[in-house]
């Protein structure tokens, strides 16, 4: 099932612009937040189902708690110079993804995957 609604969470005004409105024929709801704690207001007062996080504006420790505070959405990390370290730490802080900013394409899939839930650690 698609996220019906995605929050974009980018450093650069013209990128964001850009995505949201490519967003805009994928998701039934695109909205922008201007720092952390509006995309953390942001995310249940739109019923959000994925966040799209520039690590330029923010970094993995950021993600890690977003991922501990809303398991349920899937976070989507973007950087313009996007590697396979920060992709590594990306998905070890609890994203599902780390692509390129300007990728609409990977962005998309990696928005609309089911988010991994945290392990059970029950004996």
């Amino acid at each position: 099932m698609k996220p019906l609604s995605v929050i974009v969470f980018l450093s650069d005004r013209h990128c964001a612009e850009s995505l949201v409105k490519s967003l805009y024929t994928h998701f039934r709801v695109v909205n922008v937040a201007c720092n952390l704690e509006d995309l953390k207001r942001s995310i249940p007062q739109h019923q959000a189902d994925a966040a799209i996080v520039d690590l330029e504006f923010t970094g993995f420790e950021d993600v890690r708690l977003l991922h501990q505070e809303f398991p349920a959405i899937s976070i989507v990390c973007t950087h313009r110079l996007a590697d396979e370290r920060m992709w590594t730490s990306a998905l070890a802080a609890g994203a599902a993804d780390c692509c390129s900013s300007s990728d609409v394409r990977a962005i998309v899939l990696a928005a609309t995957q089911t988010p991994h839930l945290p392990h059970s650690h029950a004996a």
